[in-house]
C-alpha cells in the first residue's frame, strides 16, 4: 500500500540546516538512516518522522511549486515566529506575489529554500 512519508528539503550544508531546523521546528535529529549526505529529523516528543535534509547540489528555485507552510493561530504568533526565525537564521525574500491581504509571509531558510508562516486566523489569502 502507498503512503505519504514525509517532506525531504535539499541543503547545501547539512550540519547548518539541521541547526536551523530542529531549533525552528522543535525537531531532533535521529540517527535513522544517517549518512554524510542525509540526516532525518524526527518530533522531539517522539511521535515519529517529520523532515528529511538530503545534500544537494542543484539551484534554489526562485518560486517553488512545492513548498513547506509552517502554521501559526494568530498575527501575533506570525509576528513573533518571524522574528525567532531570522533570529535562527531564515531571512525575507522579496516575493513578488503576495495577494493584497496575505495571510502568509514567505522567508528562506540558511540554504535558500523557500517556506512560509501562515496565519491561521487570517486564512485563506487565495494565494
Amino acid at each position: 500500500m502507498l503512503r505519504l512519508g514525509f517532506p525531504v528539503i535539499g541543503v547545501s550544508d547539512l550540519p547548518r540546516a539541521v541547526a536551523f531546523w530542529t531549533a525552528a521546528l522543535d525537531l531532533v535529529a535521529s540517527d535513522e538512516w544517517a549518512r554524510d549526505d542525509w540526516r532525518t529529523l524526527v518530533h522531539a516528543d517522539g511521535s515519529g518522522r517529520a523532515l528529511g535534509l538530503m545534500s544537494s547540489r542543484s539551484p534554489i528555485e526562485p518560486y517553488p511549486r512545492i513548498h513547506l507552510d509552517l502554521l501559526v493561530d494568530t498575527a501575533a504568533e506570525q509576528e513573533a515566529e518571524v522574528s525567532r526565525l531570522k533570529e535562527l537564521g531564515a531571512r525575507d525574500v522579496g516575493w513578488d506575489s503576495y495577494p493584497p491581504k496575505p495571510d502568509f509571509v514567505v522567508l528562506a531558510d540558511p540554504d535558500g529554500n523557500r517556506f512560509c508562516v501562515v496565519d491561521l486566523s487570517n486564512a485563506p489569502s487565495g494565494g
